[in-house]
């Protein structure tokens, strides 16, 4: 997708924490609609039905809608499920990608997803590695902050083709960038997040396009999407 007024090129506008409270059903219209659109699926076990995270119920069901494997999918991998990528296990992933049509899956190894980033090294790094090169028909996305530098530096000393990049200074916080940073030369591909929103969107998107530097890439988002109960019956956007 060309965002031509902004200047940055965009391949797909991820829309995150999609759970519960929203039919499978309803997400497959939009997608039909805008196929651009990619929802993003947290994955935490001990946290599965609440908000912002699917139950399994609920992944259930969007196996079922997604069954022509139209639909953008990407797991957010938390806690358990990143935990197990790190230790050199990709089997939960493969069963995802066949059952119910994930083509992107995200590790976040950061503290906020119930991960010690602290405990990875380069045997880490080497584990992960062989994990995305027995999976090359789906995508990883991997957080590149101060938090994760230990698991994107190591990985990017020998990138596998179907590794990319996220830039989230926020770490899932939800908190604006002041500028986007430029990737390394020979970068894997790319996406920028931390506070977007439809509020703010355009004119991010416009100071995204000197960093980009004509690299096609995508952009995240979550908070903002939120809606908060403020009373019984009474709801506002976050």
């Amino acid at each position: 997708m060309a965002s031509q007024e902004q200047g940055v090129q965009l391949r797909a506008v991820g829309f995150c924490g999609v759970d519960d409270s929203v039919a499978p059903e309803l997400l497959a219209c939009v997608s039909a609609r805008y196929p651009w659109v990619e929802w993003g699926v947290l994955l935490r076990q001990e946290k599965a039905g609440e908000p912002r995270f699917a139950s399994q119920g609920w992944l259930q069901r969007l196996a079922t809608v997604n069954q022509d494997d139209t639909m953008r999918l990407a797991a957010h991998l938390c806690s358990s499920h990143c935990e197990a990528v790190l230790a050199g296990d990709g089997s939960d992933l493969r069963r995802l990608h066949a059952e119910i049509g994930f083509r992107r899956f995200q590790i976040n190894a950061t503290k906020a997803n119930n991960v010690d980033s602290a405990a990875v090294n380069a045997a880490t790094c080497d584990r992960v590695r062989q994990v995305m090169l027995s999976l090359p028909e789906v995508e990883f996305i991997v957080q590149r902050n101060a938090e994760t530098q230990e698991l994107w530096k190591g990985l990017a000393q020998d990138p596998p083709s179907n590794m990319s990049f996220l830039f989230d200074d926020s770490v899932g916080r939800g908190v604006a960038a002041e500028s986007w940073p430029s990737p390394d030369e020979g970068s894997p591909a790319f996406g920028y997040a931390g506070g977007l929103g439809p509020s703010n969107l355009a004119d991010h998107l416009r100071r995204m396009a000197a960093p980009a530097a004509g690299r096609v890439v995508w952009v995240d988002m979550e908070s903002s999407l939120r809606t908060k109960c403020v009373g019984p019956r009474s709801y506002v956007g976050a």
